[in-house]
């Protein structure tokens, strides 16, 4: 194996699975993509190593761990539409767009959009459609099969539990720092949803404006 190899290797090994990711598919697509094409050259050192990487702009990507978790809790399946809120480095965006049908993505700054389309365009990942769009204005009730929050937010906004369809499912990250709370929310029903924790961690707010 290359050196990449064995650091993604070391990765699924050693940080991944520990944290109780074991769905086969989840784990093929994260050993199918290399995150040192998402990361900037000067961090592409740490690209499989247990931490926030800078993007730039105040966005950071997610420690493995925290990604392998999301994929996993979401259950997708091939033909679910996936709403994508904070478009990171795209690395998320087609790990989303491998194990689904298709992945909006939306963010509210336009440079983190430029960003993640050029990472995901050279890479040839296809079925993921890029939108400016900060998350105050997402209006698009019972429309996706699930939904993938990035960063942090302080409570759950209504009109993203709004957007899932029934039986639709909505990974979140809410609280305040240092100590937040990854939530997993399945709607049940017209007016009704159902809430799971699933683990504790601490990750940048959301970025609201361009």
């Amino acid at each position: 194996m290359n050196n990449t190899e064995i650091a993604k290797f070391n990765m699924i090994e050693q940080q991944i699975r520990p944290w109780e990711v074991l769905d086969h598919q989840v784990l093929s697509v994260i050993q199918g993509l290399n995150r040192e094409d998402f990361v900037d050259p000067a961090y592409r050192g740490l690209a499989y190593a247990d931490c926030q990487i800078p993007l730039g702009n105040g966005v950071r990507m997610l420690p493995p761990t925290v990604e392998g978790r999301m994929l996993q809790a979401l259950l997708l399946a091939s033909d679910d539409q996936v709403l994508e809120v904070g478009s990171g480095s795209g690395y998320i965006s087609a790990c989303l767009a491998a194990l689904a049908g298709h992945v909006r993505s939306i963010d509210a700054n336009a440079a983190t959009i430029e960003r993640a389309r050029a990472n995901v365009d050279r890479l040839g990942c296809e079925r993921i459609e890029f939108e400016q769009m900060p998350l105050s204005q997402l209006d698009a009730p019972e429309s996706y099969d699930a939904i993938a929050v990035t960063a942090s937010l302080p409570a759950v906004p209504q009109n993203l539990k709004q957007a899932l369809k029934i039986g639709g499912r909505l990974f979140i990250i809410c609280g305040k720092s240092p100590v937040m709370e990854a939530l997993l929310i399945t709607r049940v029903g017209t007016g009704e949803w159902t809430t799971q924790s699933l683990f504790e961690t601490d990750l940048p707010r959301l970025q609201t404006a361009g």
